[in-house]
């Protein structure tokens, strides 16, 4: 082979190299813990940890090529809390999920959520197959779902309706295990599962739910960092987004989540405000969140 050709070749093997490291979308810690469990051997929640990490951060997800600072930052800590038999467990994951904030060291809150029907088949080493549609395994099946939520909710703050592809592709995960016998997948088991999840995120009559987070993301805390008032001005006029929903259906799933994902986050950008936005976001966010009346409080107090 001439030294020319091999160049070639290595330039091309390079770029290849380059586009796919470029081209992953997600950057998220995995915790596995199994604090309940006794008597087992412990490296096969180690290499559980290292599987499902490597299954979500070297994968493409989208067809969108990311830089690496770019990538999507999330955790999922997975706690086992039962070995069911040699290769069978069950458990829970706790999902987060942020966002970074234009031209600040603040992320902000997208999904703060506990899963607690996990139950998956995992043998020591094995491969996590996965394939759009197709329902191989409970593990990879959840795990691509949230990956999907988690992509679907970060391209939404960025682009009014932006992530409706990846809810979609959630939503074929839903469709290809209603035949399955594991949880969290049917509209009958209860109304806060993955089911209702992703169907609250594509009804159309909940749509101003994911409006709010475009304005309030892109036009309110992203402005805020050079223009705090009228950030706050632009979030103030779009809360009524979230009344109409609640006012339409009182606790709906993912309007609960939303409330908690962003509770803080409305005190602390409420407390520095003027005392006529005060006063109606208090109004606003204790009439849909009623439990929490007395956080929303702490606003005048600042």
């Amino acid at each position: 082979m001439s030294q020319i050709l091999k160049k070639l070749l290595f330039t091309v093997i390079l770029f290849s190299s380059v586009t796919s490291i470029h081209a992953q979308e997600i950057l998220c810690a995995i915790s596995v813990s199994s604090p309940k469990v006794e008597g087992t051997d412990r490296r096969v929640f180690e290499t559980l940890q290292t599987s499902i990490y490597e299954f979500i951060n070297n994968r493409q997800w989208t067809n969108y090529s990311f830089q690496p600072e770019e990538r999507i930052e999330c955790s999922i800590l997975i706690t086992i809390d039962e070995r069911i038999s040699v290769d069978e467990f069950s458990g829970k994951l706790n999902l987060i999920l942020r966002r970074p904030v234009y031209k600040t060291s603040f992320n902000a809150s997208l999904f703060n959520y506990v899963d607690n029907n996990f139950q998956f088949q995992y043998i020591e080493y094995q491969s996590l197959d996965y394939s759009d549609n197709t329902f191989s395994s409970n593990l990879t099946s959840v795990i691509a779902y949230y990956i999907n939520i988690f992509l679907g909710l970060d391209f939404d703050s960025f682009s009014l309706y932006g992530g409706t592809p990846f809810f979609d592709a959630a939503q074929n995960i839903v469709n290809a295990a209603q035949s399955t016998p594991y949880q969290g997948w049917k509209a009958y088991e209860n109304s806060r599962n993955r089911y209702w999840l992703v169907e609250n995120l594509l009804n159309p009559a909940y749509q101003d739910l994911r409006k709010f987070s475009y304005e309030y993301h892109r036009k309110g805390l992203d402005v805020m960092s050079e223009r705090v008032s009228e950030g706050r001005s632009n979030i103030s006029q779009n809360l009524n987004l979230l009344k109409s929903v609640n006012d339409e259906r009182p606790n709906l799933f993912i309007l609960q989540l939303l409330m908690e994902a962003k509770r803080d986050e409305f005190i602390n950008l409420y407390s520095d405000g003027p005392n006529t936005e005060k006063t109606t976001a208090i109004d606003i966010l204790s009439g849909i969140d009623p439990a929490n009346s007395t956080r929303y409080q702490e606003i005048l107090s600042k």
